[in-house]
């Protein structure tokens, strides 16, 4: 459930909120809709109560700046939200989540080449919809099942980037570690992972989004450890560091679980870099279990945070238990914010004077494998890999 930066988004006709998973399918709605400049579309998130709150404002914005657009309204929002949506006066119309893809729901024709990279990453979605119910989740009720796209359809895919170019190529999904499970055989994304890299022996990088780390198979746990290839950066869809509030949440992993899996492979990979998205002021969490979500981000030395103040989603059992006070949400959100900046600051000290690869980005920094932010030399090509060894830190940017 992590949110995309504005740097993140898709091109103006296409604003999109929300996951890795939203940005993939944004570039390619940009692209069906190519023929049609006077459309505008908001491609919508809908994780949380404030995801919702941004993609009422944008629709605002976006009818401001242009009154004249034919606006529609997509994503999960458009589902979920879909009455309400629907009704806002700026909003023209509001397309189907499960149908954002298809060229006849756009009234426009499929397009006859691949769309043109937008940006250095390629972000390619080969799973969508959850079979799980988390308690403070609507995400199914806008996805849908689990699918997965066939290894087959992921290469193409993969194929038209790499003709273009693409130095890295990032996997996404909205349950990604659950890809192959609907498909014959039952395969594993260790099985998606190993066919990706030898069908592409030249591909420099590849990375995964957000991961479920209960189901890191075998196969994936060894690439993860050993590839050089794929790189040295796990996010862990870790939710809360108590195992009463992981029950109650109904995830289907314990904080050993967790522990365990980052022990094993900084010992195999010690320059991982761990990443984990963390509910603060789940109901019923009391100050003894906010110490534990505290105490995790130390325990698994998370440099990637991303921290969520609780809120509740209509429909959802979370929302039904007895709430935190709303003061301290945004009390123990900050703490844990706090927690994530003072364990990434230290992580960074570490790699000054550390040589780094680095994927130039089109702002004059770039990503290193381990995801750190880097500055990059003057004049650098966005998409070009550059050995960069920083000396210093400026504004949580190696430079």
């Amino acid at each position: 459930m992590s949110a995309a930066s504005a740097s993140d988004r898709a091109p103006e006709r296409v604003v999109t909120l929300g996951c890795r998973l939203n940005i993939s399918e944004g570039e390619r709605i940009n692209a069906l809709l190519a023929g049609s400049p006077d459309t505008l579309v908001i491609n919508s998130c809908a994780v949380t109560s404030e995801a919702v709150r941004q993609t009422r404002q944008t629709i605002r914005r976006l009818r401001k700046a242009r009154p004249d657009a034919r606006l529609l309204v997509t994503g999960c929002a458009a589902d979920i939200e879909r009455d309400q949506l629907a009704a806002m006066p700026e909003v023209d119309g509001v397309i189907a989540n499960a149908a954002k893809l298809d060229a006849r729901a756009w009234n426009v024709a499929e397009p006859e080449i691949a769309p043109p990279l937008a940006r250095t990453r390629a972000f390619v979605g080969v799973q969508n919809g959850c079979d799980h119910a988390c308690t403070f989740c609507v995400i199914p009720q806008g996805r849908g099942k689990s699918r997965s796209l066939s290894v087959p359809q992921v290469l193409r895919e993969i194929e038209t980037h790499l003709d273009q170019n693409a130095p890295e190529v990032v996997l996404t999904g909205v349950d990604l570690t659950s890809w192959g499970h609907d498909l014959p055989g039952a395969p594993a994304l260790g099985d998606l992972v190993a066919a990706i890299l030898k069908a592409f022996p030249h591909l420099p990088r590849l990375r995964l989004s957000s991961v479920d780390g209960i189901e890191i198979d075998p196969l994936l746990f060894d690439l993860l450890a050993g590839e050089p290839r794929l790189m040295p950066h796990l996010h862990l869809s870790l939710q809360h560091g108590h195992d009463l509030i992981l029950k109650r949440m109904k995830r289907r992993h314990l904080r050993s679980d967790a522990t365990r899996l980052v022990e094993r492979l900084k010992m195999l990979r010690p320059e991982i870099a761990i990443g984990a998205d963390l509910i603060a002021g789940f109901p019923t969490e009391s100050n003894e279990h906010h110490a534990a979500n505290l105490a995790i981000v130390e325990e698994l030395d998370i440099v990637h945070g991303h921290i969520f103040p609780y809120s509740p989603r209509p429909g959802t059992p979370a929302a039904r238990m007895p709430q935190v006070d709303k003061s301290a949400i945004r009390e123990r959100a900050a703490q844990m914010r706090e927690k994530v900046a003072e364990i990434r600051s230290k992580w960074l000290e570490t790699l000054t004077g550390v040589e780094l690869d680095v994927l130039a980005e089109s702002d004059g920094t770039g990503y290193a494998g381990n995801f750190a932010r880097v500055a990059v030399p003057v004049g650098a090509t966005p998409g070009e890999i550059l050995r960069v060894t920083p000396t210093r830190i400026d504004n949580g940017v190696l430079a």
